[in-house]
């Protein structure tokens, strides 16, 4: 992330201004898919890749913005009626009226800001964004906000302001970063707990498929629905303490086989052994032993395709070629239907499989994947 960049447009919108730079990042999940909505851990990090913003406090009750990579300028207020039209200033001004909510008293502010998060596969660049500003403001303005409500507040922004009605994973991982460490959240209790993840000798690289088929909003309420069918199921077979799939073992799905449909239950299985999954891979990282980890990636990538049935023949094509060039570990990374696969994959074998999956993949689609190397980084920060 280049700040200098940042600062240089920041003095010519601005008139030579000076203001505080702030940076917050995208994010990776390296195992536990569609387990949020089902009580169950996920286990993302921040990447040295995000959004790097400067921000002054202007004298106005006016928000003056200057999106530097779509080279557009939006001025607004800070009150309700005062929302603006542009779906990028949405993402500010919702961070702004959150704080407001919840008493924080701010003031008119100029900023620029860039990211390099790429935008579309799967690294929440928008998380990126609210992080920066909600980081930003409370830092500027001697709020007093703790980091869990930071997170929240870029959450709410979703929901009430963009028309994402997202779990807390993406915002939690870009305020909560941590450098060499993956972080694993109960989303049921909002705990979390640190791990280890300094994989020498590996590098960790997202292929982006390039596509996205348009399946995947009704297929996710339909999957959702099946969980808590299935979950709703077990309860009421003398298993009250279930509250979600989550609770639930493969013994307990066993019991209800002939109670739900044929889909349900491969739905319900995906999510039972998922969360088992991402116990695993935590106990593998603690023992620094990344064969494992990388077997349970290629275990989920395949519970997800044929269980879940949420992946693609692109994505299924990426994640045969990983496996015929010796990669450690290869998944579909985020909801499915489209995006990129990651990839844990031996330095030796770095160049050779990127050349590979290139060649091999625009031999049958017409068209090369788009590569990410990212490495584990920081959560949200001032850096000037």
């Amino acid at each position: 992330m280049d700040i200098e960049h940042v600062r240089s447009r920041f003095k010519k919108h601005f008139n030579d201004e000076v203001g505080s730079v702030y940076a917050s990042p995208g994010r990776i999940n390296l195992i536990g898919e569609h387990t949020d909505y089902n009580g169950g851990f996920v286990f993302p990090g921040a990447i040295d890749k995000g959004m790097v913003a400067e921000i002054k406090v202007n004298g106005t009750d006016k928000v003056r913005a200057y999106s530097i990579d779509l080279k557009d300028y939006v001025e607004f207020g800070l009150n309700e009626e005062d929302a603006p039209k542009a779906s990028w200033a949405r993402y500010i001004f919702g961070v702004c009226r959150e704080i407001i909510k919840r008493g924080g008293k701010i003031q008119g502010f100029d900023t620029a800001f860039a990211g390099d998060v790429p935008l579309g596969a799967g690294m929440s660049s928008s998380a990126a964004l609210e992080s920066t500003f909600a980081f930003a403001l409370n830092d500027m303005f001697n709020l007093g906000i703790d980091k869990f409500e930071l997170a929240k507040i870029g959450q709410a922004t979703e929901h009430n302001y963009c028309g994402v009605n997202c779990g807390i994973m993406d915002q939690f991982a870009s305020v909560f970063g941590k450098e060499g460490s993956l972080i694993r959240l109960d989303c049921r209790s909002l705990e979390y707990k640190y791990f280890p993840f300094k994989p020498v000798g590996y590098k960790l690289v997202l292929l982006d498929s390039v596509v996205k088929h348009e399946l995947a909003s009704s297929a996710y309420n339909k999957r959702r629905q099946s969980c808590e069918t299935a979950a709703a199921a077990i309860r009421n077979n003398n298993h009250s303490e279930v509250e979600f799939l989550r609770d639930a073992t493969m013994d307990m799905l066993k019991e209800v086989k002939d109670q739900i449909s044929a889909e349900d239950y491969m739905r319900a299985e995906y999510v039972i052994e998922e969360v088992q999954r991402v116990l695993d891979v935590c106990d593998a990282l603690e023992r620094g032993d990344y064969e494992t980890v990388g077997q349970k990636m290629y275990e989920t990538h395949h519970g997800m395709s044929k269980l879940y049935e949420v992946s693609c023949e692109e994505l299924d094509y990426l994640n045969d070629i990983a496996k015929k060039c010796g990669v450690t570990g290869s998944r579909v990374m985020g909801g499915g239907f489209g995006g990129c696969t990651i990839n844990l994959v031996k330095d030796e074998l770095h160049d050779a499989f990127i050349k590979e999956a290139f060649a091999s993949y625009k031999e049958k689609f017409g068209h090369e994947p788009k590569l990410y190397e990212v490495v584990i980084s920081d959560g949200a920060r001032k850096l000037a």
